[in-house]
């Protein structure tokens, strides 16, 4: 059932002292597009209103005598599925930001806030929570309809390529980016890029976007994730290719766990052909956990020995992991004609095939990281533009052959990946 687009966002608003409720009554007075439906002046009340009322957004202040708003926001979250709980607090620390958003509310405001603070933040919240008021406002079909369903058809699933760096400063999110926005540009898949450094991501700066949505905000849901709900908090880049960006703070990091990594590229690989996650320089549980569900791994090193040192530790470990070698794809950045170090010297170091080189060209990577934009489209005929794209096609063709092994038996092994890149170099 489509929603009502002159329907005006209802708000409950949870305090227990007056003033405040009074202020917030006034602050959100003029706004055509919201009412107030009712106020609580404790957690207890609250959580009944929430039922009687059932509000889109629920303005939850976390202290309060008795019943507190971390415990009514738990409540609230798992008995009236369509509320969206902003939490509100006089108190800004990383424990109490991770505590409400694991009792499920979408947003954190810190008190004295701004009436535009508040009435951005409640749109926001209202429109991330669309996908879920419409699977819950949907009527459930009757027996004889559903016994006439057909099964689905099997899903063709899309390519997981990670980006990594055993170290810091290889240019590992810059590679992620512009190898995204490549692939874009040399098929006509659906291609995303998650932005996995989740405590100080840095594509949404690469890519010169604004942040209002997050992988955080899929956390309060990781148990009714769908594609509806996933697609709400993606932002679009204008080269055609999807984002999934990190959380604004890194307190909020916290809030990923490797469970729910693995849970949101399952749903991604559901509707795009190719995800490009961006990591970050650890071996964390979740950046393995990324790794794990990954077709490649693009590895990034430069021709450096303490680079090279901890490349080589790398592959210790995905010998450990039991990884292929070819799902290793072992690339070279800042690669410098100048230096004493060679790509052949790396591959005899770390007892590795070199996959791909990329020059070094300091000025092109800080001008397009500056300007936000990736240097595949800006400087497009540049050394390193030209290596980027070249790595993007090898490792499109690695998985259309590890598609074509993996389906012998097909008449048209490889087709099926094909068609789903749809590759059109």
């Amino acid at each position: 059932m489509a929603e009502n687009v002159e329907e005006k966002i209802r708000v409950l608003i949870v305090d227990d002292i007056p003033e405040t409720r009074e202020n917030l009554r006034k602050l959100l007075y003029f706004e055509e597009d919201i009412e107030v439906a009712g106020a609580a002046i404790s957690g207890e009340e609250g959580i009944q209103m929430a039922k009687e009322l059932q509000p889109h957004i629920v303005l939850m202040d976390i202290n309060m005598p008795g019943v507190d708003g971390i415990t009514a926001s738990e409540a609230i979250s798992q008995e009236v599925p369509i509320a969206q709980v902003i939490m509100m607090s006089v108190q800004g620390e990383a424990d109490y930001l991770r505590r409400s958003m694991l009792a499920g509310a979408r947003e954190f405001l810190i008190k004295p806030f701004s009436s535009d603070e508040l009435v951005s933040s409640i749109r926001r919240v209202y429109e991330l929570g669309a996908a879920q008021r419409a699977r819950y406002q949907a009527s459930a079909p009757p027996v004889s309809m559903t016994a006439q369903r057909q099964p689905l058809p099997p899903e063709e699933l899309g390519k997981v390529i990670s980006v990594f760096s055993p170290k810091g400063g290889t240019g590992c999110s810059t590679i992620a980016t512009n190898l995204a926005v490549a692939v874009q540009m040399e098929t006509e898949a659906k291609v995303i890029l998650v932005d996995g450094s989740l405590q100080f991501g840095d594509v949404a700066v690469l890519l010169d976007l604004k942040p209002v949505r997050t992988i955080a905000d899929l956390v309060p849901h990781i148990g009714e994730l769908d594609g509806d709900l996933v697609d709400s908090v993606l932002v679009p880049h204008s080269s055609g290719v999807k984002t999934l960006l990190a959380p604004p703070r890194p307190e909020m990091a916290d809030l990923v766990v490797p469970d729910h990594m693995k849970r949101i590229l399952e749903e991604l690989k559901k509707t795009f052909d190719c995800i490009v996650v961006d990591t970050w320089t650890s071996l964390h549980d979740l950046v393995l956990t990324i790794m794990d569900v990954s077709d490649r791994i693009v590895l990034i090193t430069t021709p450096d020995i303490p680079s090279i040192k901890n490349t080589k530790l790398f592959f210790e470990v995905t010998e450990a992991l039991g990884y292929s070698p070819e799902k290793v794809f072992l690339t070279i950045n800042k690669v410098d004609r100048r230096s004493d170090i060679r790509p052949e010297d790396i591959e005899t170091g770390v007892k590795h095939s070199v996959a791909a080189t990329l020059a070094l060209d300091e000025r092109v990577a800080a001008l397009a990281a500056n300007q936000g934009s990736p240097f595949v489209l800006s400087a497009a005929n540049s050394p390193i533009a030209q290596g980027v794209i070249s790595l993007a096609r090898q490792l499109l063709d690695t998985l259309m052959e590890k598609e074509e092994v993996a389906e012998t038996t097909t008449a048209s092994a490889g087709e099926k990946l094909a068609h789903r890149l749809r590759f059109s170099r």
